[in-house]
């Protein structure tokens, strides 16, 4: 626990960072006064029309996705002192990051309006989108789960995980990154968004919510 306040204030700089190079990227592609970032988003062959440095630039932001996710993940192992540490700061990281990367563009620009306004998460593999609500549920759980995790660490009786609850765990994650991915071929296509299906994304976080649960009442009987 006396890392976390550490890996929570660089999560908050980390946010800013990321949030200052989408503003960027915004004032290029969707400057404020035509509108600001909206849907439909430009397809990969808009780019391709307008020139080869527009979709050398989307490649460069794939990889700046994928560098984002090593930053967080190694961010957590530095430190944590065991595997059960490093997912707890890697999900505090991760939910600090997401939740701080809206706050500081709200600030930056205004955006967004509400929590019910559509965001592209993701473009790997595919265009992940919501409204903004969705993610920022994910990472307040991840949040708790994390500190949860700690917090047990620190008595010295950490949770113990079977591999029925990790197989649980990452099929609700899975299911909740197929209700992100739901639309992607509509999204591609230069659409505007679909109803998001908030069905699917509740059965899979209840899922994960539910087996973390399990693992927390295990502890405690014995």
């Amino acid at each position: 626990m006396k890392r976390l306040p550490i890996v929570v204030v660089w999560s908050i700089a980390f946010a800013y960072v990321e949030s200052s190079l989408v503003e960027y990227l915004r004032a290029i592609y969707y400057p404020l006064e035509n509108g600001g970032f909206r849907f439909p988003v430009i397809t990969l062959d808009g780019l391709k029309a307008m020139g080869d440095e527009h979709v050398r630039r989307l490649a460069i932001e794939f990889g700046r996705e994928i560098a984002t996710l090593l930053m967080l993940g190694a961010v957590g192992l530095a430190a944590a002192r065991n595997r059960r540490e490093a997912w707890a700061h890697f999900m505090i990281a991760f939910g600090v990051w997401d939740i701080f990367y809206y706050v500081w563009l709200k600030a930056f620009i205004g955006w967004p309006e509400s929590l019910m306004t559509w965001d592209l998460l993701f473009l790997v593999p595919v265009p992940w989108v919501s409204p903004v609500l969705a993610p920022v549920l994910i990472s307040i759980a991840m949040i708790a789960a994390g500190t949860i995790v700690l917090h047990w660490e620190a008595r010295g009786q950490p949770l113990q995980a079977r591999w029925v609850d990790w197989l649980m765990i990452s099929s609700g994650g899975a299911i909740v990154i197929v209700a992100f991915c739901w639309d992607y071929r509509n999204i591609m296509d230069g659409g505007i968004p679909n109803p998001f299906p908030w069905l699917i994304f509740g059965l899979g976080l209840s899922l994960s919510a539910a087996t973390f649960v399990r693992v927390m009442m295990r502890a405690r009987e014995d």
